[in-house]
C-alpha cells in the first residue's frame, strides 16, 4: 500500500520554499502553472508536468494525466466559461494530485459531482487534493494575517479574495478555519439552502445543516429572506433560534449576507459565541464541515472574480 504524503503539510512545504523564493509582489495571487511546471522540474526531472492547457471539457473541471511512455504530465483544465479564480482553484487541485497522488494512478478526471457519489477511494483523494489547493493558494499564517483584528465583512472577504485570485465563496471558507467562535457559510436560491458549511466549533454545538440528507428553507425572519433584503449586502442581529431551534432563548446570532447578482445567489455568514459541544464528529459527516471540497472550485457567489 503507497502511503500518501498529508495535503496540508505539502502544500505549507511549498508555501515556505516559494516565501523564500518569490519576490513580495509575485507571491499573491499565485502563479498556479508556473509553479507547477518550475516545482514538477524540480522534484521529479524524470516525469515532471510539461504542458498547462485550457480546453473544452463537458462534464469536468478539470484532469491530470500521464504521458503513455510515463516520462511527463499535463494538466488540461475547462476553460469554457470558466471565472480566473475557478480555473486558479482548479490547477491547484490538478497540481495536488500531481504532488500527492501520482503513484497511485495516470489519469485524474476531476467534476463537481456530490461526494456522496463517490467510491472510498476517489472520495479521498479528491478532499485531499481540494484541502492541498486550499492551502497553497491561501496559506493559513497569511491569511490570518489579513483578518486578524478585523471585524468579519464581505468587503474583508472581498479583500481576501483579490489578494488570493479565488473566489469569494473560497475566502470566506478559508474564514471559517480562523475564526474565533463558532460560524456558519450557507448559500442560497429562491430562499432555499443550497449547501451550507459549518467551522468545528459550530458543528460541535449542533449548528449544522445537513444538505444531502434534507432541503431546508432561509427562515422569514433572517436577514437573507428574499423579502428582507433591500440591499446587496446587509447585516442584522436575531436570537441564534431562527436558524437553529435547538439554541438557548438568550443565544444571539449575527447574520451577514452578500447578495451576487450574476450567479443568483444568497451567500450568508451566521456567526454565534461559543457553546458547549452537544455531541462528538463522526467522519461519516466530513461534508458538514469547513474547508470545503467541491464547492471551493465553484463559481457560487465569486462576485465578479
Amino acid at each position: 500500500m503507497i502511503e500518501r504524503p498529508a495535503p496540508r503539510r505539502k502544500a505549507n512545504d511549498l508555501s515556505r520554499v516559494l516565501n523564500l523564493t518569490l519576490a513580495a509582489n509575485e507571491r499573491f495571487p499565485l502563479d498556479v502553472e508556473k509553479v507547477a511546471l518550475e516545482i514538477s522540474r524540480a522534484q521529479c526531472p524524470t516525469s515532471p508536468i510539461t504542458k498547462v492547457m485550457g480546453d473544452d471539457l463537458p462534464g469536468l473541471e478539470g484532469m491530470l494525466k500521464q504521458s503513455k511512455d510515463g516520462t511527463k504530465w499535463a494538466i488540461v483544465y475547462n476553460n469554457s466559461g470558466s471565472s480566473p479564480g475557478r480555473i486558479r482553484f482548479t490547477l491547484a487541485h490538478e497540481f495536488g494530485h500531481y504532488m500527492l497522488h501520482r503513484q497511485l494512478q495516470t489519469l485524474f478526471e476531476c467534476s463537481q459531482q456530490d461526494m456522496v457519489d463517490w467510491d472510498t477511494l476517489e472520495k479521498q483523494i479528491e478532499g485531499e487534493a481540494d484541502t492541498f489547493a486550499s492551502y497553497l493558494l491561501m496559506p493559513l499564517d497569511d491569511f490570518r494575517a489579513q483578518v486578524n483584528g478585523h471585524s468579519i465583512s464581505f468587503d474583508l472577504l472581498g479583500h481576501c479574495a483579490d489578494r488570493y485570485g479565488v473566489s469569494l465563496t473560497a475566502a470566506a471558507l478559508k474564514w471559517l478555519e480562523c475564526s474565533p467562535n463558532r460560524a456558519v457559510l450557507v448559500a442560497s436560491r429562491d430562499d432555499r439552502v443550497v449547501w451550507a458549511r459549518s467551522n468545528e466549533r459550530a458543528y460541535r454545538s449542533g449548528a449544522c445543516f445537513a444538505t444531502t440528507k434534507r432541503r431546508y428553507l432561509v427562515p422569514q425572519q433572517s436577514v437573507s429572506h428574499a423579502a428582507n433584503r433591500n440591499a446587496t449586502r446587509q447585516e442584522g442581529k436575531q436570537p441564534a433560534r431562527v436558524w437553529f431551534p435547538r439554541e438557548p432563548e438568550h443565544m444571539p446570532l449575527s447574520e451577514l449576507s452578500f447578495v451576487s447578482d450574476n450567479y443568483d445567489f444568497t451567500l450568508t455568514l451566521l456567526l454565534m459565541p461559543d457553546a458547549e459541544p452537544r455531541f462528538i464528529r463522526d467522519e461519516e459527516d466530513d461534508e458538514l464541515l469547513a474547508p470545503v471540497d467541491q464547492v471551493m472550485r465553484s463559481d457560487v457567489c465569486p462576485g465578479k472574480r
